[in-house]
């Protein structure tokens, strides 16, 4: 925080003191060329009083049939436009230089060459050059026949100079991470740790990037998988920024609830409380009516029959039935709890199935740490029910920048003991 706060008071004092002025002056009148397309000329009065600095303007297309007009904006060092928005959205191609652009509300993202600014319609924004870089992008404009510009106000020295210091280069991430931002955050990070944009980078690119691309998880199982394991971890920021993510990928708020309903009888309620209200925020902060629906299918009357039927689905009566008639008698009550609370209040339930809720139990036990024997136990259940050795490696997998590598070790010690190599 410090370091942003200095470089932002460093931006700030040269801007008061003219030096990025007195750069700007020197070369008003002769453009640099940063990119492939032409500089064009200054832009005219109709649009340059909505700017701070020089720009330039040269319009690409001229057949007005083709109807997608675009154009190359070149814009001298700490050059930006107003505030401002598009009825009908705007497409944003960096080609030169080093820039920026900045939604209201959100951090400043760096432009290079090469990155690509898809605006929606009305979204309030700015975009211009660093403070010591030249910069071009092209503007694509959407909807040409409907689309009108609404200009507000300036970027103040003090808004360019704090967002210019705090800005996160999305560049910097590879291709699949940056396609996996793109799928689970399609209007932008909510959060990405400005003051550390080289951890974002590492975590960025082998989370969402190399981890990502490996086994043959649906994004709806990744995401599930990844939510149970945060709850088990205690994660709460990267609770809800996955769950976040996990929405805008199309897991619904039942199967969401469901996956932290379910972490009741393996983590604990009181690891649980807290995630319950970080969702019931984000789901109501989208217009989420609550309570849901419910998905209880037991009444107090058949709990323990119901449960009991699902734990002989899962790891085999036999087992089950073994468990249940070897335990002392001063503690039976637990393998009745069992059956009628963890199994019969719980993963009865509707919303998900039983394939799915093993999965889920599968990811918070490793997430844990220190439940091998009950980790091996599910591995074993999972097997049964369909999820086989390439699904949960896979899973595992996915957990693994998460949880750290002892306990995806852990885990994949588990896996391999009661599931060998063929």
């Amino acid at each position: 925080m410090k370091r942003i706060l200095f470089a932002a008071l460093a931006a700030a004092a040269l801007f008061s003191g003219g030096i990025l002025q007195s750069l700007n002056a020197q070369n008003m009148e002769i453009p640099k060329k940063v990119s492939p397309f032409p500089v064009g000329d200054k832009l005219p009065e109709q649009f340059s009083k909505y700017f701070i600095g020089q720009a330039w303007l040269a319009p690409l297309t001229a057949d007005k049939r083709l109807n997608v007009p675009v154009s190359n904006v070149t814009f001298s060092p700490g050059c930006r436009n107003n505030w401002h928005s598009h009825t009908g959205g705007q497409l944003l191609i960096a080609v030169g230089g080093r820039g920026y652009y900045q939604e209201k509300g959100r951090p400043a993202r760096v432009l290079l060459p090469g990155d690509i600014v898809e605006i929606a319609p009305d979204a309030v924004h700015w975009h211009g050059a660093a403070p010591d870089s030249w910069f071009s992008h092209l503007a694509v404009e959407c909807n040409p026949a409907t689309n009108v510009n609404r200009w507000l106000d300036p970027v103040d020295d003090a808004q360019y100079a704090a967002a210019t210091a705090s800005a996160v280069p999305e560049s910097r991430l590879g291709g699949d991470a940056r396609r996996s931002l793109s799928e689970l955050f399609p209007d932008g990070i909510p959060e990405v740790g400005d003051a550390d944009p080289e951890l974002f980078e590492i975590f960025g690119n082998f989370a969402l990037g190399e981890v990502t691309a490996y086994g043959q998880l649906d994004t709806r199982t990744r995401m599930l998988c990844i939510l149970a394991s945060n709850i088990a971890s205690q994660g709460r920021t990267a609770y809800r920024t996955t769950l976040e993510g996990a929405l805008n990928a199309g897991v619904t708020p039942v199967e969401v609830k469901e996956a932290l309903y379910q972490a009741v009888p393996y983590v604990g309620m009181a690891k649980v409380a807290d995630f319950v209200g970080i969702t019931n925020e984000v789901l109501e902060a989208r217009g989420v009516t609550l309570p849901l629906a419910g998905q209880s299918t037991t009444s107090p009357a058949d709990r323990f029959e119901k449960g009991l039927a699902v734990q002989r689905s899962i790891f085999g009566a036999e087992r089950i039935d073994g468990m249940r008639e070897a335990a002392p008698a001063n503690q039976k009550h637990i393998q009745r709890y069992l059956s009628d609370n963890c199994f019969g209040d719980f993963l009865t339930r509707g919303g998900l199935d039983v394939k799915m809720r093993e999965l889920l139990t599968f990811s918070m036990l490793v997430s844990l740490g220190g439940c091998e024997s009950q980790v091996k136990g599910h591995i074993a259940g999972n097997a049964n029910v369909g999820n086989d050795k390439a699904t949960l490696l896979a899973v595992v997998t996915q957990l693994l920048p998460y949880i750290g590598y002892p306990r995806t070790l852990n885990g994949i010690a588990c896996l391999n003991e009661v599931l060998p190599e063929k």
